[in-house]
């Protein structure tokens, strides 16, 4: 079976926040989780480099647009990666020669089939979205924009385009679209984008415009190279030129279609103009499109034009990579909108990481080194236990087909709180002071093991190091990626523990 999954490409028009890095790194959960499965897994990421708000930009800097992209590529994008340890398995840029081939073969294919055509053209445009506006998403400017109307997202005023460009025949695909949304309801989620995405396109769409004349930072429009493709129409083809369209064929049949995991902001370019482009090339519709909420701060959506950016390695210095995984993996139901505060990770570090799962952790191996000498006790779970650890595995599978990835984090605390509690109730320190309870203490003690194995197999997606580090703790062989996570209650467990440090030791914030 395969699993294709993308994130978007993200503009290069300044450094990445956890915004971003919550797409990443939820895109990074799913491609893990179905790596452990055994599936033909292929997770792509990337840049959008064109437009007019990167060569704006560039220009702002004195340097050439090839200069600034491949700057901040290089210093910026590709290194947020390893900060996040995400393990992607391509990295495409919109300026490689492998974009451009198959974003001018897919548009020339369009155009021969007649579903391109010259027209002009009027609109207003926000340079910092790439998108033209309908009259619906502006509002009234405050401030020194007052009496003006702004882009709801940027909340600078638009610009009026009037251009004589190429268009796509999106209006003809109106009824089509419905009928995959119909036919399909699992195509869009979650429920709530699907339903607002469908009432945009049954309200009747509009052909959209394709190209623009008026600046050269992108790639030429086959037929006619006085234009340059309009950014968002060539950048959705990413999805497709990083997996050989128009080129390796084979490679192509074998990844698509794929999953895009996307914000909500962006889903109607994702599931409503890239399936019409597909219908309209003749290829087979993506999987699925999934547009998750957006994460917010201090009330208002991330954003660094609104100084609310923060970045990634302001929080994996101070928490660790694994515990800025876990929180945005858990902490945020995806596909709902979630605040971020440094209050709540602190809280939920020590709370639920250090004194969770850590300290059950340190706490099992310890009675086990201490009463059986290191060796695990080769006893059935209890029977009670057992059902939960495999109920909870079947879950948290079950919530990673339908993109829940806080389900599946909670299925495996679950393990984890259970197994706490189940300590408390059993005093296993009591049991060890009577030798006629050595039976029982054997029990507890192997169960705990168990269910300690199943809940790090389950994790290693969501925080692959200290899943490693919990695995070899308990004395694992080889890497627990190597495990079937759809039977994650099944392990074999080893003959003895080994050393545990500490998984997450306490933070003193100053």
């Amino acid at each position: 079976m395969g699993f294709y999954v993308t994130t978007p490409i993200f503009y290069v028009n300044d450094v990445p926040h956890i915004g971003h890095a919550y797409n990443i790194v939820a895109a990074d959960t799913l491609a893990r989780w179905h790596r452990m499965r055994g599936d033909d897994t292929w997770m792509l990421t990337g840049t959008d480099e064109h437009g007019q708000k990167i060569l704006r930009t560039a220009m702002a800097n004195s340097v050439s647009p090839t200069e600034w992209t491949d700057k901040l590529v290089e210093n910026a994008w590709k290194p947020n990666l390893e900060v996040l340890n995400v393990a992607n398995d391509d990295f495409i840029r919109t300026t490689e020669d492998r974009h451009r081939v198959g974003v001018q073969k897919f548009l020339q294919r369009l155009y021969d089939a007649g579903f391109i055509y010259h027209g002009e053209f009027e609109a207003e445009y926000c340079v910092g979205c790439e998108e033209y506006k309908t009259p619906g998403d502006l509002v009234d400017g405050v401030g020194e924009y007052e009496g003006q109307s702004v882009c709801a997202i940027h909340s600078r005023p638009t610009e009026t385009v009037k251009e004589a460009n190429y268009f796509f025949k999106l209006s003809e695909f109106q009824d089509r679209l419905l009928e995959l949304y119909d036919t399909r309801p699992d195509y869009v989620q979650p429920a709530s984008v699907r339903n607002e995405l469908r009432s945009f396109v049954a309200q009747g769409l509009n052909d959209l415009s394709i190209s623009r004349s008026t600046f050269d930072w992108g790639i030429k429009v086959p037929w006619d190279d006085s234009h340059v493709v309009y950014v968002w129409f060539e950048a959705l083809m990413n999805y497709i030129t990083a997996i050989g369209y128009g080129v390796d064929d084979e490679q192509f049949e074998r990844r698509w279609p794929g999953n895009h995991i996307v914000g909500k902001d962006i889903a109607r370019f994702h599931a409503v103009i890239w399936p019409a482009m597909q219908m309209a090339a003749g290829i087979e519709i993506s999987e699925r499109v999934y547009g998750h909420g957006w994460l917010l701060v201090g009330g208002e959506k991330m954003s660094k034009s609104k100084a609310t950016g923060i970045e990634p390695k302001q929080i994996t210095e101070v928490f660790g990579i694994d515990a800025f995984r876990y929180y945005f993996m858990s902490a945020i139901h995806f596909g709902s909108d979630g605040s971020f505060s440094w209050e709540d990770l602190d809280s939920r570090y020590h709370a639920e990481l250090a004194n969770g799962l850590g300290n059950l952790a340190s706490r099992v191996i310890a009675m086990v080194n201490k009463y059986f000498g290191g060796e695990i006790p080769q006893v059935p779970s209890e029977d009670a236990l057992a059902e939960l650890f495999r109920s909870e595995t079947d879950r948290a599978n079950s919530s990673i087909d339908e993109f829940q990835i806080h389900d599946a984090v909670d299925a495996a605390f679950s393990i984890v709180d259970r197994l706490n509690g189940y300590i408390t109730e059993t005093t296993p320190w009591q049991l060890a002071k009577d030798e006629s309870k050595r039976d029982r203490l054997a029990e507890v003690l192997a169960t705990n093991v168990r269910g300690l194995g199943t809940a790090a197999i389950l994790l290693a997606p969501v925080m692959p190091e200290s899943a490693q580090k919990l695995w070899r703790g308990i004395g694992g062989a080889d890497e627990v990626t190597d495990q079937r996570i759809q039977n994650a209650h099944e392990w074999e467990v080893p003959a003895r523990v080994d050393e545990l440090s500490p998984l997450f030791p306490r933070i003193e914030q100053n």
